[in-house]
């Protein structure tokens, strides 16, 4: 896209997704960064502190950049409330600032934007069985087959939260069909401040650093004829249904991590 080191926008990078994918990146690309605190470690010049929600305050930050890479949410792992934060901060977060970052980006000329959606927009699924029992944190028997979740499901979010992040996926969907950019939309599973799989539904959606971080770098340098699509990102779990294998069709994931 760009000659030397391609030039990454992240919004976010201080939550735990972008803590997680950090090391990759730096070593990778050329990063800055957007969020409300700053953070400590990159160049002055690279680092823009400013409100997503604030559309032009997202401008300068977007000069010259090749991909952006949008973290920046409310309701996720880094959310005091998690995925019960309130409604006024998602829609100013999830929704009026993603719309921002698209926008924005498109006016700047980026040629891609990344989505970090999230595993929230299909969590319905693990009310029922056989999903019920591969997420519980009781010691049950696990069922001999099921049907795979993957990026063509139905989605089912059971949280508001998932619904800001389907709104986001549908957004992108809109940018690419009516502009040039590439969106990508990153359903990010289990992913911790450690990274480790927790007991319950870990189990079965976990996503560890290393395999995230392949992914995304895949997802970044993907073919600009990958002009729109969703993936999740869920390492080999033994009892994974969030699907992975789109990933690996056409993007050549390769996950190195699972839990057996």
């Amino acid at each position: 896209m760009a000659k030397g080191k391609l030039k990454l926008l992240v919004t976010g990078l201080n939550g735990v997704v972008g803590r997680a994918l950090r090391p990759a990146l730096e070593e990778r690309y050329e990063i800055s960064a957007l969020s409300r605190s700053g953070v400590d470690w990159l160049p002055a010049e690279r680092v823009f502190k400013a409100d997503i929600a604030d559309m032009q305050s997202l401008y300068p930050a977007m000069k010259g950049i090749d991909v952006v890479l949008n973290l920046a949410a409310d309701g996720g792992q880094s959310s005091a409330e998690g995925m019960n934060a309130g409604w006024d901060s998602m829609l100013r977060n999830n929704i009026v600032g993603t719309y921002n970052v698209l926008e924005v980006a498109k006016q700047s000329g980026v040629k891609r934007v990344i989505l970090a959606s999230s595993g929230a927009t299909a969590n319905g699924y693990e009310l029922v069985e056989p999903y019920k029992s591969l997420v519980s944190t009781e010691n049950v028997p696990i069922p001999d087959s099921w049907a795979m979740v993957n990026e063509f499901s139905e989605p089912k979010p059971i949280s508001l939260y998932g619904v800001t992040k389907l709104f986001g996926e549908d957004l992108g969907r809109y940018y690419a069909l009516t502009s040039e950019m590439s969106v990508i939309n990153l359903r990010i599973s289990s992913c911790g401040p450690v990274d480790k799989a927790g007991p319950g539904r870990a189990q079965a959606n976990w996503a560890s650093y290393r395999d995230l971080q392949q992914l995304t770098v895949k997802c970044i340098e993907a073919p600009p004829e990958i002009k729109f699509d969703i993936f999740w990102a869920t390492s080999d779990n033994r009892k994974l249904f969030r699907d992975n294998q789109h990933a690996k069709d056409v993007l050549g994931y390769a996950p190195q991590d699972g839990v057996k």
